[in-house]
């Protein structure tokens, strides 16, 4: 009976009112959770409702989509990446090339690096803890579009170092290059063996490559590499009187099939200069995209990255 009435209405208050409803949980409840609002305990047993989603203040919330972004944007260039190095043959991409540097490292007087007053320094090994390496690209005869596309896609920075009679025929390869952050330096107008020649010679061969370039690229090189690394103090001095700032050599040589090494050891070494040439099939066994390939299978392995030698001399 009184289950009867309670549908009825039995036990509602005289007045015929109805009997307040339990707060809603979570509106108001006490610290510890076991009491509704107005002090009734909760029923044991009973369902606990939903709970609310969070709602992230607006910066909380942007900086939440930000980092969702930017992993999907850091997951997509790996996979980009990736694909790229397949597409050029290499089981890895290179490791990234890193900031450039604030300014260029001070030069002393050390192993790799060697100084006399008031000529330019000559720099076989750039000072830096960084584990980077330079590759630097000699003479011009061989203007191959592949290996300067292979370079842009996967990323490498080049230092070129040009002789005027064998780049002339095709200036325009080398402004490709230059458009594309790669520097073009002085190797002299007909790439004679410097050391051999007088003063004034020496000072022609040199000064008029920079006039050469500079009107051809549109930029007055820094940096000058003597043929075959020959050179003496008469082509530091000659050097100096056309703007030269550094003169780096190199310790180690690139082929298509193999690295040569100055070192004992037969490594790699933090800051060393890599030489290679541009060179066709005619007279090696692989073509520049081949070279470059090598180049960078070795380098990664070694564990480093490959940098632009002009930010750093």
């Amino acid at each position: 009976m009184c289950l009867a009435a309670a549908v009825a209405g039995c036990g509602r208050p005289a007045g015929g009112s109805a009997a307040p409803e339990p707060a809603r949980a979570g509106a108001g409840a006490a610290a510890g959770g076991g009491a509704l609002a107005g002090g009734a305990p909760a029923e044991k047993g009973a369902p606990r409702p939903p709970a609310v989603p969070l709602s992230l203040p607006g910066p909380a919330r942007a900086e939440e989509e930000t980092s969702s972004e930017a992993v999907a944007r850091k997951a997509e260039a790996v996979r980009t990446a990736l694909e790229t190095a397949h597409r050029w043959g290499l089981e890895r991409p290179p490791l990234p090339v890193p900031p450039r540097p604030a300014g260029r490292p001070e030069l002393r007087a050390a192993s790799g690096v060697k100084l006399a007053a008031g000529l330019p320094p000559v720099v076989y090994r750039v000072p830096t803890d960084e584990r980077i390496v330079f590759l630097t690209v000699d003479d011009g005869a061989e203007k191959d579009p592949e290996f300067s596309r292979m370079a842009a896609e996967l990323g490498i920075p080049l230092s070129t170092f040009v002789a005027d009679y064998l780049a002339r025929s095709d200036y325009g390869y080398f402004r490709r290059l230059a458009a594309q952050g790669d520097a073009v330096n002085n190797h002299t107008i007909n790439h004679r063996n410097l050391k051999v020649l007088g003063y004034e010679t020496q000072r022609e061969e040199i000064c008029n490559q920079q006039d050469q370039l500079e009107q051809q690229i549109g930029a007055r090189p820094r940096l000058f590499r003597p043929p075959y690394g020959e050179y003496n103090e008469d082509t530091l001095r000659a050097a100096a009187s056309c703007g030269i700032e550094a003169v780096p050599l190199w310790n180690e040589e690139a082929f298509p099939d193999r690295m040569e090494y100055r070192q004992l050891d037969q490594r790699l070494h933090s800051g060393d200069i890599i030489l290679t040439h541009f060179r066709g099939t005619d007279l090696w066994p692989g073509t520049m995209t081949d070279l470059l390939r090598k180049v960078v299978e070795e380098v990664t392995a070694q564990g480093f990255a490959l940098a632009r030698l002009d930010d750093y001399l």
